[in-house]
């Protein structure tokens, strides 16, 4: 598999998409020498699919075209060299991915003909085994619960540990802390803003734009924040699936 998981698309000050995962991304796409990706974009509800793709293409300089502009969605992934699935609402998302027939073409294009996969912020949360942890609202009354699981644990994306003055509601450690309750067998993995994980030929790597840390959650356990990809590989029961 080459999958790319990032918390976000954009860094706060730097209007150009995927900016901090640029490198490992353009040198993948070099390699494998992808000149086109499809673009799932089901997540954006207030903004412009075209307009995204245009973004992404001079981003990462090759042609990207939404899923909508096809004439079947499968065949447009079963086709596909690259999967770019973009952030947004991470329900809305999930459920269009299930309502197009599109959960298993994805597994089967990434884990059996190896196409590259890149995620953020939604994009990332449906590619765990459920979208439980995404801090977005289900925006539709039909829910639906398993995603991609593509890898096998729990990501929160855009994750945050700070208390805002005057703010009542519970800190995203206490949400965090609350699934965990619920799952005690379940680990989270937090990623803050500008971070990504990156799995490559059966090999787990994170990485920082901001150099900063990740954290791990589950029940009754305390993990140091970490900075390396050999802790969480060492905590986290990593298994391309």
């Amino acid at each position: 598999m080459n999958v790319f998981l990032l918390s976000n698309g954009k860094l706060s000050g730097n209007p150009q998409w995927l900016s901090y995962a640029q490198e490992r991304i353009k040198k993948m796409i070099d390699t494998r020498g992808i000149r086109s990706a499809v673009l799932i974009a089901y997540a954006v509800i207030r903004g412009d699919h075209d307009q995204r793709a245009r973004e992404l293409s001079d981003a990462l300089g090759i042609d990207v075209t939404c899923i909508e502009h096809f004439d079947s969605a499968v065949q447009a992934i079963e086709n596909a060299e690259c999967i770019l699935v973009s952030g947004g609402n991470t329900w809305l998302l999930n459920q269009m991915l299930h309502e197009n027939g599109l959960v298993v073409p994805i597994q089967r294009a990434v884990r059996e003909r190896n196409i590259p996969y890149i995620g953020w912020s939604a994009g990332c949360n449906v590619a765990t085994p459920s979208i439980r942890t995404t801090n977005d609202m289900p925006v539709r009354n039909s829910v639906i619960m398993p995603s991609l699981g593509l890898f096998p644990v729990q990501i929160n994306p855009h994750y945050i540990d700070a208390a805002i003055s005057g703010h009542m509601g519970e800190t995203r450690d206490e949400r965090i802390a609350e699934f965990c309750a619920v799952n005690p067998q379940e680990i989270v993995v937090a990623l803050r803003e500008g971070s990504g994980l990156h799995i490559c030929d059966n090999e787990l790597h994170y990485f920082s734009g901001k150099n900063e840390g990740f954290k791990i959650f589950q029940h009754n356990k305390t993990f140091p924040e970490q900075f390396d990809t050999k802790a969480l590989t060492e905590w986290v029961p990593f298994t391309c699936l």
